[in-house]
């Protein structure tokens, strides 16, 4: 009679050593990204809501651009569909690495972040609805709330010196990545004006120029970067939102490793782009869309109208009920078990700081509220406040665990035998253990003839020193 197998599997168990390296890699530039993010949209509030105010309404609205090829926008439009398309080009790339080698790649296991993904925008959705049902207010914001801003979240866990185990950050990584999917699919299917269907199939045959270039192996940024602004600028007057453009060409780099290479096409491609997007393109687009007129009562009204109330309660209640309950739900019918050396109050703490929902909600609150400038800016102050909320919330339930964190990083990151791999990667490997034991052994020499050393001196009346 066969032996049982054990069908259980661990939820925010360790990760794999190349996973684990490319997870700091990536989550290194996205931290220092999230401190430009806090930063500029800090310099936003303060330029809208100081003397020089008229100087922010002037940048912000100037226009520039090739007329003749529909492209003559401003500078908040430049932001916002140009410059977001190189963030949603990287969150292509790392959805596409996702799925062929990271948490993604196995459906099982990816079972367990896509629900709690997708829980995460269903129930913020609806809480919008709720409160907009209730209170008569428009149903046009729904997707305002759905989006988790990784860059911000990390800078917030930054801001307040809590290193999470290296889990707990791929799980709220592989999050945002799903989440960024859904946001993106979410612009394209419900935020596309009137269609030009020969730009359409123009952007259309340029990707199709792309893929297969790449499935040539043709190299050379010189021909892949002009053809990407053609392919922006067709799918931009097609009428569906440009940053799709950056999406679809994302998804078609190759991630996965050949034999002898370091890095797949995908990572070193993101590798180089990933500073521009989150130290130059992300912060500028908040630098021209979070400046809200304080003064004019955006603040003030969130919670007197529903749209805005909708918006916060979605971010800080919605996100943290339907990360938490899809998680829990979902390992209780996927026969995971959870790390041991964890507890469901660190998921809900996780779960609260996904509440922050800074870039793609104010790019959806743009989009939903564009006739109404009015209520754009103070659905943006909502987005803000309820960001800020489940900043506070977050950090307070994180730090009640800090020490538990830092420990946990510690193990992760030593590496006494300095080979430039953690040891705890280590621990079943006979050559380790020899090296360990060389080094415990030299130690216990340097000690015992320091000691010897000390004795002598003390022999002859002399310092130790």
């Amino acid at each position: 009679m066969p032996a049982p197998t054990d069908t259980t599997r661990k939820f925010l168990g360790r990760l794999s050593l190349p996973e684990r390296n490319y997870l700091a890699d990536a989550l290194r530039t996205e931290t220092l990204g999230g401190v430009l993010l806090l930063a500029a949209a800090v310099a936003a509030l303060i330029w809208a809501n100081t003397p020089l105010s008229d100087s922010y309404e002037s940048v912000r609205d100037a226009h520039f651009g090739p007329g003749a090829l529909g492209l003559d926008l401003s500078v908040q439009h430049w932001a916002a569909d140009g410059l977001l398309a190189v963030f949603f080009f990287v969150a292509g790339i790392e959805l596409k690495r996702e799925l062929v080698a990271g948490e993604l790649r196995d459906p099982r296991a990816a079972a367990l972040p896509v629900i709690a993904a997708l829980s995460g925008m269903a129930v913020p959705a609806l809480v919008y609805v709720l409160v907009n049902v209730a209170g008569g207010g428009s149903l046009d914001g729904w997707a305002v709330p759905v989006a988790t801003d990784i860059a911000f979240a990390l800078a917030v866990l930054a801001v307040i010196g809590t290193s999470l185990p290296s889990a707990l950050r791929a799980f709220l990584l592989t999050l945002a990545v799903v989440d960024d999917l859904f946001a993106i699919l979410i612009i394209a299917v419900f935020f596309t004006s009137d269609l030009n269907l020969m730009a359409l199939g123009g952007a259309v045959a340029a990707l199709v120029v792309f893929w297969l270039l790449l499935r040539k192996e043709v190299r050379g940024w010189y021909v892949y970067v002009p053809l990407a602004l053609v392919t922006w600028g067709l799918m931009y007057n097609s009428g569906v939102h440009a940053t799709v453009a950056g999406v679809a060409m994302g998804l078609m780099l190759r991630c996965h490793r050949r034999e002898g290479e370091e890095r797949s096409p995908g990572e070193h491609i993101e590798h180089r782009v990933r500073p521009l997007s989150a130290g130059l393109a992300v912060p500028l687009f908040a630098l021209f869309s979070a400046g809200v007129p304080v003064s004019g009562g955006a603040f003030g009204e969130v919670f007197a109208r529903p749209e805005t109330l909708g918006v916060v309660l979605g971010l800080v209640v919605g996100k943290a009920i339907g990360i938490f309950g899809g998680t829990w739900l979902a390992v209780r019918f996927t026969r995971a078990e959870l790390n041991g050396d964890l507890s469901w109050p660190d998921v809900f703490a996780l779960a609260s700081l996904a509440g922050i929902g800074f870039t793609v909600s104010l790019l959806i609150g743009e989009l939903a509220f564009s006739s109404d400038p009015a209520l754009t800016d103070e659905v943006k102050a909502a987005v803000l406040l309820g960001s800020l909320i489940a900043a506070v919330i977050s950090g307070v339930l994180l730090k009640l665990r800090v020490r538990t964190y830092r420990a946990l990083y510690e193990d992760e990151e030593r590496d006494e035998d300095r080979d430039g791999i953690p040891d705890i990667y280590e621990q079943d490997d006979p050559a380790y253990h020899l090296r360990m034991a060389a080094l415990y052994e030299a130690k216990a020499a340097e000690h015992r003839r320091l000691a010897e050393h000390a004795g002598a001196a003390r022999d002859n009346g002399d310092s130790p020193a």
